[in-house]
């Protein structure tokens, strides 16, 4: 039996959470392995971390960085990249968009004062302005149950797992996206989806001030 993949990071969300979801909705167990201090990381910069960056992911008899290397190989290995080069190479950009949008919003901790306020409105006005609207009409176009082809793909759960992280910070985001707001009630009653979301499961909290202080005092 094959072992489980092995996640290297802190014990929070930041670049992980996404392989964290992806392996999830696949129906995969997996172990982590946390560092808490500057010393083990450096340990794994000197040792293993092909950059001396993190993620790291052992998986298949490989330790992969790079969080995109890291998703792609596992959507590829459980059949969420599409049948085809045009099926793979639209998830892959419908990835890369809620990915931007994503990312904004995990700097968002990190922010305080007034940066942080204008943080939130743009998180809201790019939510609502740019990413959703686009979806919401390749959900229209598309007339399928998922955003390509019509089984889940990567692009799925990224886009489940953007709506989730934005509705943290902007609860009434998703109102004036009807298919949107459907796609999400849809994707959230798939079986390895309800247990990500149940709680116990390995998904991470809302990162908080503790979290922000560690990883302050672990990176820099």
């Amino acid at each position: 039996m094959a072992s489980k993949p092995i996640l290297h990071y802190v014990n929070g969300r930041g670049r992980m959470e996404s392989i964290r979801w992806l392996l999830a909705v696949a129906g995969v167990e997996f172990e982590e392995k946390f560092f808490e201090t500057k010393e083990q990381l450096q340990k794994l910069k000197e040792t293993v971390l092909l950059f001396q960056q993190v993620p790291m992911v052992e998986i298949d008899g490989m330790k992969l960085v790079q969080t995109r290397a890291i998703l792609h190989y596992i959507a590829e290995k459980y059949n969420l990249l599409g049948k085809d080069m045009k099926e793979r190479a639209q998830i892959i950009m419908y990835s890369e968009g809620t990915m931007d949008l994503m990312e904004l919003i995990m700097i968002y901790p990190f922010l305080k004062g007034e940066e942080s306020k204008q943080r939130l409105v743009e998180i809201a006005n790019k939510a609502k302005g740019r990413y959703f609207p686009a979806f919401e009409n390749v959900l229209k176009t598309h007339g399928q149950n998922f955003l390509v082809g019509n089984q889940l793909s990567m692009a799925d759960v990224q886009l489940f797992e953007a709506i989730l992280m934005v509705e943290e910070k902007v609860p009434d985001a998703l109102s004036g996206f009807p298919l949107l707001q459907a796609f999400k009630t849809r994707i959230s009653n798939i079986p390895t989806v309800k247990t990500f979301l149940a709680p116990g499961s390995k998904r991470k909290p809302v990162p908080d001030a503790k979290y922000v202080e560690d990883i302050i005092k672990i990176f820099y």
